[in-house]
């Protein structure tokens, strides 16, 4: 039996889960007309199920590990550390060791602009984290290297970050309530219409589609949106 399988993860509302699935934080930006934001590329999760929410904590992976650990210094629990390493695909800037001092530390989670190695010893750990991908090299020096101008990775300190197995997300500071209270609505109209399709119901009736038909032939600029507004659904 390894290290990894006698430490159990964190038992926090974070670590378990956030409450807010990203496509319903990305609908509830849409629905208020804030702009949200996604990494430049997919970032996907170690390990099927994991997710994960909270205040970004940003790192720039200028000194390698140090840069990390330096990051882990700064944090305060419940943080997720965004650690930015160029969107590197040819080395991995994080693995079980940083993890596992991420997680002593109450890190909530670690949103990585690059690779990770130490596969499965990270889905061991349990502490989420997502990244490009896994790739087995690790971090060589800057000096020299051309392909650092790869697109920044959004999220500054105070922001907040939400992922799952869609991807991840980030919201600005300044809506994050707004956005979190619209998406906890959000997934609370889904569920109610769910099981009503469940129970009999049809998505067309919950939603009164043949109104929704018939005001938009008079109207075209009527938008099925302002309808979903209007009879408080959630279809986006």
């Amino acid at each position: 039996m390894t290290a990894y399988e006698l430490s159990q993860p964190g038992r926090s509302r974070t670590a378990a889960g956030p409450p807010w699935p990203t496509a319903a934080v990305w609908d509830a930006g849409v629905r208020l007309g804030v702009h949200l934001e996604l990494p430049p590329r997919a970032l996907l999760p170690v390990r099927e199920g994991m997710r994960l929410a909270g205040p970004v904590r940003r790192v720039e992976h200028d000194e390698g590990v140090a840069s990390i650990l330096e990051g882990i210094g700064w944090a305060v629990p419940g943080e997720v550390l965004l650690i930015c390493n160029a969107g590197l695909t040819d080395e991995a800037c994080v693995g079980d060791l940083v993890a596992l001092e991420a997680r002593a530390a109450g890190i909530a989670g670690l949103v990585v602009w690059g690779c990770h190695r130490d596969t499965a010893q990270l889905a061991r750990i349990g502490l989420p984290v997502f990244s490009q991908g896994p790739c087995p090299a690790s971090p060589r020096p800057r000096a020299g290297r051309e392909n650092l101008t790869a697109a920044k990775m959004p999220g500054q300190d105070g922001d907040w970050v939400v992922a799952d197995a869609d991807g991840t997300v980030v919201v600005p500071a300044g809506v994050r309530e707004r956005v979190l209270a619209t998406a906890e609505g959000i997934v609370r109209a889904e569920r109610r219409q769910a099981e009503l399709v469940l129970g009999g119901v049809s998505v067309r009736r919950q939603l009164d589609w043949d109104a929704y038909v018939e005001r938009h032939r008079l109207d075209p600029h009527y938008t099925f949106r302002e309808h979903l507004a209007a009879v408080e659904g959630a279809l986006e």
